[in-house]
This record gives C-alpha cells, structure tokens and sequence, in this order.
C-alpha cells in the first residue's frame, strides 16, 4: 500500500503531464485521468465559460463543480485558491474581488504553476499570485483569507483533516470557504481505490460523504451548508479496465455512489469564539 508522499507524488506527477498536454485531451477523461470514454467527453466538470473573468486558456477541464459561483466573494476580498491548476478558479475570483481584492492560487506542481503564471502575465493582473506549496501546509500566513475556494482537490490529498485544519488557520475570523469535491455513499470495489489512474482522476482518493462533512464540523467550522449535489456516473468503458463485466454488474446494483459536492461553511467570527468572559 502506497504511503502518503507516494500518493502524493502519483498526483503530481500525474498533474504534471496534464498540465503539457491539449484541454481536449483532458475533458475527455475524468478529471484528466487519462481514462478515455466513447460514452461522454466529460464526466464531472461543469461549464465555466459563462462566469464573468472566464479564461480558456486556464481551463484544463478538471474540476467537478463551479465553487467561486457559490463563494459570495465581495470585492475587495483576499481570495485562496486550493490546487489552482492553471488559475481557472483563480481568475473567475479576480472577477468578483476585483482590483482592489487579491487572489492567491496554491499549487504543488511546477508546471500548473508555469502556466498559471504565463496565463496571468498575458491577462495582466497584478494581484493574482500564484504560490508553490502543499495545501496541507499552506505557505500563508494564519487569518489572511476572506474566503477560500478548491475544486475537486482535497480528494486526491491523503490528510484531509489537515487540510480543513489548515483552511481553518487561514482563514479571517468570520470569513469562509466553498469547495467542490468527490465523495462517495457506500464502498467503491478495491480494485478502483488502489488503481493509480482513478486515483489522480478525482475517485479513489474520495471519502465517504459522512465522513467528509464530520471533518468540517470537527475543524470547528459553523453553518455548514451543501451548496451544490450531483451524481457521477463512471461509464462501463472506463470500469471496464478495472473491473470484469461481473464486477461491474455488481457494483451498478450496489447502491454505492459517486457524487460531486460544493460545500460552504464558516470560521466563527472572534466576538463568536471568543465573547467577553469566555478567554483567558
């Protein structure tokens, strides 16, 4: 069984590939899996090319949900983006902060971070940056965050606890986040979870729903809300390299489900967690 630095380096190596290779190439996998189907062109991403701030050049097609349409950002507002890609969520938040607001995109693979760059040299913002870094360790200051996004990231980090812990750090009191990711209900076979490729293509590395929404709560966050909740149907041609047509069968009839979900919740603000009387 692979460690978590193992994991991670499948990620990014994986990641890395994705980010030299066409869009088409990636819409046509899960999550830039690789897994090619003749069934559908794209099996969790949504259509971003109506928001305001929208760049085709930043849009690997890799997401699994629209997170900076449910983030309330305000202008003004210091914006983090977990796993930033190529900056698509990035610069869809830069529309809504506007020039007086900063965006920070936090990547751990160089050549996301190459071509998120070049994408905002060529768009000429100056207050969109791009930082290398593990998000379970993000390289920012505690408290700094208005509001932080992500998109179909946190499922392929093997410490996700650490993750909210350290949204939960970054974030102003009284500021919040809304990510989408990948989440089961029920148990997918395990010949899927161990497959590297699913892996990095947004499924295996999921949790169940439950046990996703426990950790928000146990990092500390209030009003939790489920913004956005939609199935994921993996075609046959796709199961089909991992699973026998029986086990297939099997798993279609399980009940177990793959869905994408964009959750929003809250760091109480300092009069919530800290009301007079109450600190040392």
């Amino acid at each position: 069984m692979e460690t978590s630095e193992q994991l991670k380096e499948i990620v990014r190596q994986k990641y890395s590939e994705i980010a030299l290779q066409e869009k088409d190439d990636n819409q046509a996998s899960c999550c830039g899996s690789g897994c090619c189907s003749i069934e559908t062109t794209n099996i969790m991403t949504d259509d971003y090319s109506t928001l305001e701030g929208y760049n085709p050049d930043a849009d690997l097609g890799l997401g699994c949900g629209l997170p900076t349409q449910f983030a309330k950002i305000k202008k003004g507002d210091v914006v983090i983006d977990l796993g930033s890609g190529a900056g698509n969520d990035a610069f869809i938040a830069r529309a809504e902060t506007g020039e007086t607001g900063k965006v920070i995109g936090i990547d751990f693979t160089p050549a996301m971070l190459d071509k998120a760059r070049a994408n905002a040299d060529k768009l000429g913002f100056n207050n969109v940056e791009f930082r290398q870094g593990d998000i379970e360790k993000m390289p920012v200051t505690a408290n700094t965050a208005d509001v932080i996004v992500s998109n179909c990231v946190l499922n392929l980090v093997p410490d996700k606890h650490g993750v909210f812990q350290e949204i939960y750090r970054v974030l102003k009191p009284g500021g919040h986040f809304s990510i989408s990711d990948i989440v089961l209900v029920g148990t997918l076979p395990h010949k899927i979870q161990q497959a590297a490729e699913m892996y990095a293509g947004c499924v295996s590395g999921a949790i169940q729903k439950e046990t996703y929404l426990e950790l928000i709560d146990v990092s500390g966050f209030k009003n939790q809300t489920i913004q956005k909740e939609k199935n994921i149907h993996i075609p046959d041609d796709i199961l089909s390299q991992y699973l026998s047509a029986e086990e297939i069968a099997a798993f279609r009839q399980s009940g177990t489900g793959i869905v994408s979900v964009t959750v929003y919740a809250e760091k109480p603000s300092a009069e919530a967690c800290c009301a007079p009387g109450c600190c040392s």
